[in-house]
């Protein structure tokens, strides 16, 4: 993604004016939190921008030319030179405990098993190391008409296998995103035929869509549960929604490597649980007065 912009102030701005930018939350969080040598995952033609104290190594499942050929809409667009071709999930070939940043932007809602990505990736920082996250907010993408994930359902997949779940979301892909690929006239049981069909077709190609959706609520929920899970193993530094996307920047305990451009903000992570708590109970008020 680019550089996302707030709504106009309603007061002040014209028509023709440029919408202001009242926080460039990418590009502030990179510049207060990446420094040093890292990676970064999928950035196809939008790798983020990052300052000059950040030395990055691109990450993909493919390379350059394999990912011209699987994205047929990017042809247009010139493509991050790929650096290391691993699965951005396992990062197998990147040795524990080696890089000062991890970046993946719209990369989690792909995952099979996000709780198991984001614990592999902390396990490929070095102490006080970053992992800086951007995810869609469904509600502003294709996937708007999509149920959210609930946490159960990923700590579910977790536990118990990706694969239990796995042709529940291309069946749901199918329905509810890609619908308007079948044939015209396709209604009832010719369109259910359709759709049965096309989701095996890309369960087979291991096609990548968004296995999970996600508001900043549900996200920063998963976010504290693999906290909780992984012991306190991280801290959150920064979190803001912009646009259609939510980012949250994770520090890994321990020391830094590479000192931040600027001090991390004070207790960061339980003024998040705190928020946390008061939105559970406001929706648990809700649902009782609904019962």
């Amino acid at each position: 993604m680019g550089t996302t912009q707030s709504e106009p102030h309603r007061e002040t701005a014209s028509p023709r004016d440029p919408a202001p930018v009242f926080l460039d939350a990418r590009r502030e969080f990179a510049q207060r939190f990446l420094a040093g040598s890292g990676l970064e995952i999928g950035a196809l033609h939008l790798p983020l921008k990052t300052p000059a104290a950040a030395r990055v190594r691109y990450v993909d499942r493919m390379s350059v030319d394999d990912l011209r050929a699987e994205y047929a809409e990017l042809a247009e667009w010139d493509l991050t030179p790929v650096d290391v071709i691993d699965n951005g999930e396992l990062l197998t070939t990147i040795p524990e405990a080696s890089e000062v940043f991890i970046v993946a932007n719209h990369f989690l809602e792909h995952s099979e098993d996000p709780i198991r990505t984001i614990e592999t990736h902390l396990g490929k920082l070095r102490p006080g190391g970053v992992l800086f996250y951007a995810v869609p907010d469904k509600r502003y993408t294709f996937d708007s008409r999509r149920p959210l994930t609930p946490l159960e359902h990923i700590v579910a997949d977790h536990e118990q296998g990706a694969e239990r779940s796995r042709a529940e979301h291309y069946d749901e892909w199918t329905r509810l995103v890609i619908d308007g690929e079948a044939p015209d006239g396709s209604e009832g049981a010719p369109f259910e035929e359709w759709a049965a069909t096309r989701a095996r077709e890309l369960e087979r190609e291991a096609y990548s869509i968004h296995m999970h959706v996600w508001t900043q609520a549900e996200f920063l929920a998963m976010i504290l549960h693999c906290r909780e899970q992984f012991e306190e193993g991280f801290d959150i530094e920064a979190a803001a929604r912009q646009g259609i996307e939510f980012i949250v920047v994770l520090r890994k305990a321990g020391q830094p490597s590479v000192p931040p451009g600027l001090a991390p903000g004070q207790g960061g992570t339980r003024r998040w649980v705190r928020l946390m708590r008061r939105a559970r109970a406001r929706l648990a008020r809700a649902a009782s007065r609904g019962a």
